[in-house]
């Protein structure tokens, strides 16, 4: 009787699994999310969907598509059952359901063989010379540079999801050339902003760093790529919004360049951008073109993509 109740009970639950992934409607009406045309996440992933002209310009998409943050899309994606979007693959969790794009899967292993289309730069960007509220403030920023260079810096990358750039140097053969890192500094603050796509890789850096470097208080306020150079040399760097660090996730542009010299700015890492939907969504591979049909309305619901696997 007990293998009878037990066969039952696992037949039932295969009949269940079944039907649950049966619910999905594929006539429902796609919802698209999508950053706003200052993220350099939007731009990345426009440029690699081929549809580079979307970038900065909102009329060209599918109309009433919703325009949200890192992680309000993330977010989203945990409850809106058709809905898609996009973010940076630092910040994919379990949660939501991260597709393969043109049959690859999104990793770093695929960013760094070059086999994963989709991906884009980490950028950072400091304030000019003797343009930061303290001298020590320089002085920290000018350390915390120098430590993104290192294969301290490159570990705490990698842990946090993004991809570091090759480094032989470590943190220890250099820090004596920054001797701020040795004295207590825990009353001084530096002010970190830029992209929201890097805050976690930001956060987790400044975290290590600032018990390297005198328990500085590291200040995060990352409200998206255009702040990364507005808040440290643009025109709300002097405001209450001032950054002395700012992060892109897309490069700098030429306007954005024209009064910043090259000992300002650099390349943190390497990042993917995912497509992510909900987990209940049957789909586990999409492609440019598709995406590129979904995002400028040709595909407006499910029923309407092809077959990818």
């Amino acid at each position: 009787m007990k293998k009878i109740i037990g066969c039952f009970t696992l037949i039932l639950a295969l009949l269940l699994t079944g039907c649950s992934r049966g619910l999905f409607n594929e006539d429902a009406k796609i919802t698209v999310y999508t950053r706003d045309t200052t993220s350099g996440t939007r731009d990345g992933f426009m440029n690699g969907i081929g549809f580079s002209e979307a970038a900065k310009q909102d009329d060209l998409l599918v109309s009433g598509f919703l325009i949200k943050d890192n992680t309000a899309i993330l977010n989203a994606m945990t409850i809106d059952e058709y809905g898609i979007g996009y973010i940076s693959l630092s910040s994919l969790t379990d949660n939501v359901k991260g597709l393969k794009l043109n049959g690859v899967i999104p990793s770093e292993a695929n960013v760094l063989n070059d086999t994963y289309d989709l991906k884009r730069p980490f950028m950072w960007m400091i304030r000019a010379e003797a343009d930061y509220p303290s001298e020590a403030v320089e002085l920290l920023v000018q350390a915390f540079v120098a430590f993104l260079n290192t294969t301290d810096a490159g570990d705490i990358i990698n842990n946090a999801g993004a991809i570091a750039l090759p480094s032989s140097t470590t943190w220890d053969s250099i820090k004596n050339d920054y001797p701020i890192t040795a004295e207590d500094n825990h009353l001084i603050t530096v002010r970190f902003g830029g992209s929201d796509s890097i805050q976690k890789v930001a956060q987790a850096l400044t975290q290590a760093f600032s018990a390297k470097a005198g328990n500085f208080i590291a200040e995060h306020d990352h409200t998206g790529s255009g702040d990364g150079w507005k808040r440290t040399n643009g025109d709300s760097k002097d405001q209450a919004e001032g950054k002395d660090v700012g992060f892109s996730s897309r490069n700098f542009t030429s306007a954005e360049l024209a009064n910043v010299n090259a000992t300002q700015t650099g390349q943190l890492a390497w990042d993917a951008i995912v497509t992510i939907v909900h987990n209940d969504n049957p789909i586990e591979n999409i492609t440019t073109q598709i995406l590129k049909n979904i995002y400028s309305g040709a595909y407006t619901l499910w029923s309407d993509l092809p077959e990818t696997d």
